[in-house]
């Protein structure tokens, strides 16, 4: 083999690493594993879609088996493992336009990212996959959600407890073992409730709140609409506190950190009641200003409120309905976030307003959602944007109780008694009876003591964050393992008779009800115990049920009487590095969490959080291509046909302000490939197709196959080979980056790799040793560039900068490549280097070097810091904090050497004629500040 040829050599290491178990990982208490520190590395595992990997899926892989490869080789106990989030509606809908039963094309997707995956040689421990579709393994997703419904949150404790242990008040035991169950059901983590969700009509499905972007599923991008359906829920809302304070320690982004803290929503304020003027019924408010009370003009419920009914007099019975149903239609996006018009409809009815006695109007308007707080607020328009515009539209009183300062009523032309735009921030309170004249801090606290002395109110701590909808009108998910028995009671499974597998059905396709596929099985739905009659639960589990755990069932996945053997968990546990995308940061981070914390609680688990480090690696997105206008394109048709350019149509999207087209090459067998460089060419500062007045619009966008942009891992495998794209992937740029993909950039990493072959192997027709490999001492100037690469690519490999770690091992093949000699001892260490980063061709360039065994073991090479020293360093010398000059000395200095240094220099000198030095300031090998006077 004169040359590098990819295809061989890693072919022939997979099969070595497949068939020699490589990267299996003991069990704890193996002698293999003996002494040495564990270490848990974890990637987001994938949801097999139909269309197979593209180029960026592999990127947060690559990421994780560089440092799995270079943890082993450093002595860590490494678990490194991979499975398939394989259930939920992405499953289900390609099963559905395929018209192909959901098993079967799951398993065919499985099967192709297996492949896909493993071409590309990570060092998973494949003894440990996982399909959350397995009955083996749902089987322990159907107890864990048995273990949830168990449980109820003590508040005092502050944690999860078996609903045995609750205490049900003496009044409601004697009435009963239907009521003490009826008490217990509501205090389950697991529950049962008549609730507003998100209905999808397309989907024939609800979805959780999360699943819903901007009013339209997540899946597919379908219009959704809010409607009252009894599902299934879990209390996450009872661990809010403790999912806001556990993420303190954690080793995450400060950006995942605050999307979680902002999801979940604390808020400090207070309840107030407010009663009505017939003395009927009193309405509770929260709010996070209740120093504003006084400012509160009118009330507003949300449609869906169960007081509306009670208080709506005749005269406006219709119109309130009318205006309930036209809000049920809208989704809560369209409610809050879309409508630039508020609108509403007056009661009738009247609240007394507690601080001041008077009687103001309640209103509804949709602007107010059932889900949020109270399901009703207090209006103060003077001092919030929503009611501002609300009272503006229907004329109602606006009355400032927070003195806005000086110059915000000049900036926006208002006066105190006349605001032209709400004051929302902080300030002195105005027109609010004793409260006037206290600073908004002040006030708060003084309206919370009237509140409660009172009895009108009490200080309250809110949370945004709801509790999550568990229920899924849909066949490709996990069933409850519960029966519904004809008195509305709900008996669970016994564990010894999970798994509770699905019936095979062939019409599979949603009803479009809330009366899911699993209802056509009419003989797996119905069945009858000791003489009783019960019904299955014929909906089923979300996808987020199998990614709640997947990590703890990798710890051990054949396991048939536990979901993990706790003695294993406790020494895996936590995940030392999870590393994924950062569009999970609520869905599944929230959710996993919250699993793991009840588990944690109920004494099955050794830790109360899952995921001690966590990192996002940046999109990659398609190759950067050029747009035209469809003006443009539209007058140039003739013109892009004689070039043989193809336009493809790209429609307008709600991010997006215009439509447009793409233009692209004829590419090979029969493909569109980017326009080449050679096509475009830059005039005046803005880019035109060449030798054309076509102007175009370049940006890369995110790879879809709607848009065309996709690149297939297999392509790049085929031609360049998997270490090449390893390779790419990294040194594209930071991790945590956005980067457009360039196909031709790859060939660069190509070039490196193949120059690093012909480092070690030579180039005639058999493969062996190059000629100028040599068993001879290094010169002092090799040596240390080999220890500083050797150090530069630890640290950037443990700091997970992978692409400047490239860049080291780049400088050093240059340097070694120019030796007329290249010593042996020096390539061996850079052989091992390059491992965990490209490791097929490095198995192959060891065993060129005269090795028998894989390199996958060996220990990482070791620097010595005096050698990867700098020979010399640049060190300012400042006098009265102003640069004088810039001083080069030996690395090694100490500081009163430097200090000597700086004195001694011509520009210093002169600088201190007729002064004299007060203070000398050295920071060791970094700056002299001289202080003089």
């Amino acid at each position: 083999m004169p040359s590098y040829q990819p295809a061989d050599v890693e072919r022939r290491w997979q099969q070595f690493w497949e068939t020699n178990k490589t990267f299996r990982t003991p069990d704890p208490g193996d002698p293999a594993a003996a002494g040495k520190p564990k270490y848990y590395i974890l990637d987001m595992f994938p949801y097999p879609s139909g269309a197979g990997l593209h180029v960026g899926h592999p990127e947060g892989y690559t990421a994780t088996d560089i440092l799995a490869r270079y943890k082993r080789m450093a002595g860590f106990h490494v678990l490194h493992p991979m499975g398939w989030d394989a259930y939920g509606l992405p499953a289900e809908q390609y099963a559905v336009k395929m018209n192909v039963h959901p098993r079967i094309t799951t398993r065919n997707n499985i099967d192709t990212f297996r492949r896909q995956i493993k071409s590309l040689g990570f060092s998973y421990d494949w003894d440990r996959e996982v399909d959350t579709t397995d009955p083996n393994y749902f089987a322990w997703t159907q107890w864990i959600f048995l273990t949830i419904y168990d449980t109820w949150y003590d508040p005092i404790a502050k944690k999860g407890r078996p609903i045995a242990d609750l205490p049900v008040p003496e009044d409601v035991r004697k009435l009963g073992a239907a009521a003490t169950r009826k008490y217990q059901d509501g205090h389950r983590l697991a529950y049962q409730a008549e609730v507003p969700v998100n209905w999808c009509p397309a989907m024939g499905t609800v979805l959780a709140n999360e699943e819903v972007i901007d009013g339209k599923s997540e899946v597919g991008g379908f219009p959704v609409e809010r409607r009252p359906l009894r599902q299934w829920l879990m209390r996450i809302t009872a661990y809010a506190e403790r999912l806001l304070e556990d993420l303190e320690p954690l080793d995450w982004s400060h950006s995942i950190k605050e999307m979680q803290r902002n999801w979940i929503g604390k808020s400090e304020g207070a309840e107030v009641d407010f009663r009505l003027a017939d003395g009927t019924e009193s309405i509770r408010v929260f709010t996070t200003r209740p120093d504003t009370l006084y400012g509160a003009t009118y009330m507003v419920l949300s449609p869906e409120h169960p007081l509306v009914a009670k208080i709506t007099t005749p005269e406006h019975a219709a119109a309130v309905k009318a205006y309930q149903e036209a809000a049920a239609r809208k989704s809560d996006f369209e409610r809050t976030e879309t409508a630039k018009k508020k609108t509403g409809v007056f009661t009738g009815a009247y609240a007394i307003n507690p601080v001041h006695s008077e009687s103001i109007p309640i209103w509804i308007a949709d602007y107010v959602l059932a889900t949020y707080g109270t399901g009703a607020i207090m209006a103060v328009p003077a001092h919030d944007e929503r009611d501002f515009a609300f009272a503006k539209e229907f004329g109602l009183p606006i009355v400032t109780v927070v003195r806005p300062p000086d110059e915000w009523l000049a900036k926006t032309h208002s006066t105190v008694a006349d605001l032209k735009e709400p004051f929302c921030d902080e300030g002195i309170a105005v027109n609010s009876g004793r409260l006037t004249g206290l600073p908004t801090a002040d006030a708060k606290r003084a309206i919370a003591v009237t509140l409660e002395s009172s009895g009108l109110g009490h200080r309250r701590v809110n949370y945004k964050l709801r509790d999550w909808l568990f229920s899924r009108q849909r066949y490709w998910g996990e069933p409850f393992p519960v029966l519904h028995g004809e008195d509305g009671g709900t008996v669970t499974l016994a564990p010894g008779s999970l798994p509770l597998v699905p019936p095979d059905l062939e019409d599979f396709k949603p009803t479009g009800t809330p009366e899911g596929p699993l209802s056509k099985a009419t003989d797996w739905v119905h069945v009858s115990i000791g003489g009783k009659d019960y019904k299955r639960e014929t909906n089923t589990m979300p996808q987020w049920a199998g990614s709640c755990w997947y990590f703890l069932r990798y710890i051990d996945p054949r396991n048939a009487s536990a979901f993990a053997d706790p003695a294993k968990l406790a020494y895996w546990l936590p995940v030392d590095l999870y590393v994924g995308g950062a569009e999970h940061a609520v869905l599944h981070l929230l959710y996993a969490r919250f699993w793991h914390k009840v588990l944690f609680d109920r004494g099955y688990l050794p830790c109360p959080e899952p995921f001690q480090r966590l990192v996002n690696q940046g999109m990659i997105l398609g190759e950067y291509e050029y747009h035209i206008t469809p003006e443009v394109y539209a007058a140039n048709k003739d013109k892009l046909a004689e070039l043989n350019l193809v336009a493809v149509h790209v429609p307008k999207k709600e991010d997006d302000d215009k439509e447009s087209y793409v233009l692209r090459a004829p590419g090979a067998g029969g493909t569109s490939v980017p326009l080449p460089d050679e096509m475009i060419e830059k005039r005046k500062g803005k880019t035109y197709l060449k030798a054309t007045d076509i102007d175009l619009n370049g940006r890369a966008e995110k790879m879809s196959k709607s848009r065309g942009n996709v690149v297939n891992p297999d392509d790049i495998v085929t031609e360049y080979g998997a270490d090449s794209l390893r390779l790419y992937e990294m040194f594209m740029g930071p991790l945590e980056a956005v980067k457009p993909w360039n196909t031709k950039s790859v060939e660069g990493v190509y070039r490196f790799l193949t120059r690093a072959w012909r480092l070690i192997v030579d180039d005639g027709e058999e493969f062996k040793l190059h000629a100028a490999v040599k068993d001879v001492e290094p010169d002092r100037d090799t040596l240390r560039v080999l220890h500083r690469t050797i150090q530069k690519v630890t640290k950037d490999t443990e700091g997970m900068s992978f692409n400047t770690a490239i860049s080291a091992m780049m400088e050093f093949v240059n340097h070694v490549t120019k030796l007329e000699v290249r010593p042996r001892t020096v390539l061996d260490p850079f052989v091992l280097l390059l491992a965990p980063y490209a490791p097929h061709v490095a198995e192959e360039l060891w065993a060129a070097l005269g090795h028998k065994t894989t390199l996958a073991y060996e220990p990482w090479p070791a620097f010595d810091a005096a050698l990867a020293a700098a020979d010399e360093i640049d060190v300012p010398v400042q006098i009265n904090g102003k640069l004088r000059t810039v001083l080069k000395v030996p690395a090694e200095i100490d500081d009163a050497a430097l200090e000597a240094a700086a004195l001694a220099d011509e520009k210093v000198q002169e600088s201190l004629v007729g002064k004299t030095i007060k203070k000398t300031i050295v920071k060791s090998k970094k700056l002299v500040n001289l202080v003089v006077g």
